[in-house]
């Protein structure tokens, strides 16, 4: 690691603060992947700002129904809890298969959210990176490219955000709330991640010095039927090859097969957890049955641009959605 400064922020205002008068400093709270990203130089920051004493802590059920996350709750106190368990069951099975109990008793909401691309040649510096270093390229797309996105992704960057958790907070419509010096903001969920573009080393849209606070869950009176399904290459703590985060309504009449309002995002295949808008139009109204949930997967997966190693992704990821979204519709549960 490199010399850097360390200082223990005493309240929000004190952290934002801090962060805006330096730009080369860093917040720290859990620290599962900031320390990784420090011990092999791809983060070399002034200063270190530790926020794990704020008061962030608290998972509340607010007067409208929502469900509002600190920023320093842990991976575990979520997945744990028993709204969640029971309103939002995506979460917590996403939360449980993405780490160790190691790691999810000292990740948060707030740094899950910040996790940074798992791509090898991202973490190798002999490679030249754009994430890293802007304007150097982007070896994956001509190298070993199994592992990479298939949709959203351009020349200067074909990593996957690797994080399950936020898979199925883009399905569950959630808002990131976020302060600064200037005062708070909230940013809808599919908002918050950006797609590589011509800027692959931002990973999403805060503003310099901006800290994540919460995470708010919408009412979801039909979440119970959540399911996530992922696919990884050992059952032993993986990232996804591929993910889905599945939800769909039925309408109330007894024995409908008739979907009312559905969500679906996937992960393992962009740069952001990818929100499947078209698929979710499409199945609106329609039957719930092989065929139709065929379709919607070949909606989902419209505009795939697999590379040299991963076309196997494109199959595997309608297969996942037909699975994750019959399942769904049968009420939930373990797929």
């Amino acid at each position: 690691m490199e010399n850097f400064t360390y200082s223990r922020a005493t309240s929000l205002s004190d952290a934002t603060t801090q962060a805006v008068s330096d730009q080369n400093s860093m917040f720290i709270a859990g620290g599962t992947n900031v320390v990784d990203r420090l011990k092999v130089f791809l983060d070399q920051p002034s200063q270190l700002i530790d926020i794990s004493r704020l008061q962030m802590q608290d998972i509340e059920l607010m007067a409208d129904g929502s469900l509002r996350l600190g920023a320093l709750v842990s991976n575990t106190a979520v997945a744990d809890n028993s709204h969640i368990r029971h309103n939002y069951p995506m979460l917590a099975r996403a939360i449980l298969s993405g780490a160790s109990q190691q790691i999810r008793n000292m990740a948060t909401v707030g740094g899950n959210l910040l996790q940074r691309t798992r791509c090898p040649y991202y973490y190798d510096t002999a490679f030249p990176c754009n994430k890293r270093i802007s304007g150097t390229g982007c070896p994956a797309v001509t190298g070993v490219n199994r592992n990479h996105a298939i949709l959203g992704a351009s020349e200067e960057c074909v990593a996957v955000h690797p994080s399950d958790m936020c898979v199925a907070l883009a399905a569950l419509d959630a808002v990131v709330e976020v302060a600064s010096p200037q005062g708070q903001r909230q940013i809808p969920f599919t908002e918050f991640h950006r797609l590589p573009e011509n800027t692959p080393e931002k990973d999403t849209n805060l503003a310099p010095g901006e800290l994540i606070t919460a995470v708010i869950l919408p009412p979801l009176s039909w979440g119970k039927s959540g399911v996530y399904l992922k696919l990884r290459d050992r059952a032993s703590y993986s990232f996804a090859l591929i993910s889905v985060a599945a939800a769909i309504n039925l309408l109330g009449e007894s024995q409908s097969n008739t979907i009312q309002s559905v969500r679906l995002a996937m992960g393992g295949v962009a740069h952001k957890p990818w929100r499947a808008t078209a698929a979710e139009e499409f199945l609106i109204g329609k039957s719930a049955n092989r065929e139709t949930f065929t379709e919607a997967a070949e909606i989902a997966l419209q505009g795939a641009n697999p590379l040299t190693h991963n076309g196997y992704k494109v199959e595997l990821a309608k297969r996942a959605i037909r699975r994750a979204l019959t399942v769904s519709a049968q009420g939930g549960g373990v797929v």
